[in-house]
Protein backbone atom coordinates (compact mmCIF):
# COMPACT_ATOMS: atom_id res chain seq x y z
CA UNK A 1 0.00 0.00 0.00
CA UNK A 2 3.27 2.45 0.60
CA UNK A 3 5.01 1.59 -2.55
CA UNK A 4 0.90 2.23 -3.95
CA UNK A 5 1.05 5.83 -2.43
CA UNK A 6 4.81 6.32 -3.49
CA UNK A 7 4.16 5.69 -7.21
CA UNK A 8 0.90 7.94 -6.87
CA UNK A 9 2.84 10.83 -5.41
CA UNK A 10 5.80 10.59 -8.31
CA UNK A 11 3.19 10.36 -10.94
CA UNK A 12 1.70 13.19 -9.48
CA UNK A 13 5.36 15.13 -9.45
CA UNK A 14 6.04 13.91 -13.33
CA UNK A 15 2.42 15.39 -14.30
CA UNK A 16 3.10 18.66 -12.58
CA UNK A 17 6.55 18.88 -14.18
CA UNK A 18 5.22 18.24 -17.75
CA UNK A 19 2.06 20.94 -16.87
CA UNK A 20 4.88 23.55 -16.11
CA UNK A 21 7.14 22.36 -19.09
CA UNK A 22 4.09 22.94 -21.43
CA UNK A 23 3.48 26.62 -19.96
CA UNK A 24 6.84 27.27 -19.70
CA UNK A 25 6.66 26.36 -23.84
CA UNK A 26 3.25 28.42 -24.03
CA UNK A 27 4.77 31.52 -22.76
CA UNK A 28 8.18 31.50 -24.54
CA UNK A 29 5.69 30.79 -27.95
CA UNK A 30 3.22 34.31 -26.64
CA UNK A 31 6.27 36.02 -25.93
CA UNK A 32 7.78 35.82 -29.30
CA UNK A 33 4.75 36.22 -31.53
CA UNK A 34 2.34 38.97 -29.58
CA UNK A 35 3.84 42.56 -29.02
CA UNK A 36 4.06 43.99 -25.43
CA UNK A 37 0.25 45.64 -25.65
CA UNK A 38 -1.54 42.10 -27.10
CA UNK A 39 0.33 40.01 -24.42
CA UNK A 40 -1.34 42.66 -21.65
CA UNK A 41 -4.47 42.22 -23.22
CA UNK A 42 -4.31 38.55 -23.26
CA UNK A 43 -2.66 38.84 -19.41
CA UNK A 44 -6.12 40.74 -18.12
CA UNK A 45 -8.16 38.42 -20.00
CA UNK A 46 -5.94 35.26 -18.45
CA UNK A 47 -7.33 37.43 -14.75
CA UNK A 48 -11.14 36.98 -15.51
CA UNK A 49 -11.02 34.12 -17.62
CA UNK A 50 -8.35 31.73 -17.64
CA UNK A 51 -9.56 28.89 -19.41
CA UNK A 52 -10.48 31.28 -22.15
CA UNK A 53 -7.01 32.47 -22.45
CA UNK A 54 -5.55 29.27 -22.78
CA UNK A 55 -7.90 28.30 -25.65
CA UNK A 56 -6.62 31.93 -27.59
CA UNK A 57 -3.21 30.97 -26.33
CA UNK A 58 -3.33 27.73 -28.04
CA UNK A 59 -5.34 29.17 -31.12
CA UNK A 60 -2.40 31.59 -31.59
CA UNK A 61 0.23 29.20 -31.23
CA UNK A 62 -1.48 26.65 -34.32
CA UNK A 63 -1.75 29.92 -36.27
CA UNK A 64 1.48 30.80 -35.42
CA UNK A 65 3.00 27.02 -36.53
CA UNK A 66 0.61 27.07 -39.73
CA UNK A 67 2.29 30.51 -40.91
CA UNK A 68 -1.09 32.37 -40.47
CA UNK A 69 0.44 35.35 -37.92
CA UNK A 70 2.59 37.97 -38.79
CA UNK A 71 5.90 37.91 -37.15
CA UNK A 72 4.01 39.95 -33.97
CA UNK A 73 0.35 40.38 -33.35
CA UNK A 74 -0.09 43.72 -32.52
CA UNK A 75 -2.81 44.58 -30.28
CA UNK A 76 -5.41 45.64 -32.74
CA UNK A 77 -5.00 42.34 -34.52
CA UNK A 78 -5.63 40.48 -31.30
CA UNK A 79 -8.42 42.42 -30.93
CA UNK A 80 -10.03 41.43 -34.04
CA UNK A 81 -9.47 38.04 -33.50
CA UNK A 82 -10.91 38.25 -30.18
CA UNK A 83 -14.11 39.69 -32.07
CA UNK A 84 -14.28 36.83 -34.76
CA UNK A 85 -14.03 34.03 -31.35
CA UNK A 86 -16.97 36.65 -29.70
CA UNK A 87 -18.98 36.89 -32.63
CA UNK A 88 -19.12 32.80 -33.49
CA UNK A 89 -20.81 31.86 -29.89
CA UNK A 90 -24.15 31.25 -30.51
CA UNK A 91 -25.99 33.49 -28.02
CA UNK A 92 -28.91 31.89 -26.33
CA UNK A 93 -31.76 34.18 -25.54
CA UNK A 94 -34.58 32.89 -22.84
CA UNK A 95 -37.89 34.66 -23.83
CA UNK A 96 -40.06 34.39 -20.28
CA UNK A 97 -43.87 34.50 -20.89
Amino acid sequence: MQQQMQQQVQQQIQQQIQEEQIAAQIKMIINRILTPEARERLGNIRLARPEFARQIEILLIQLYQAGQLPKKLTDEKLKEILERIHSRKKETKITIM
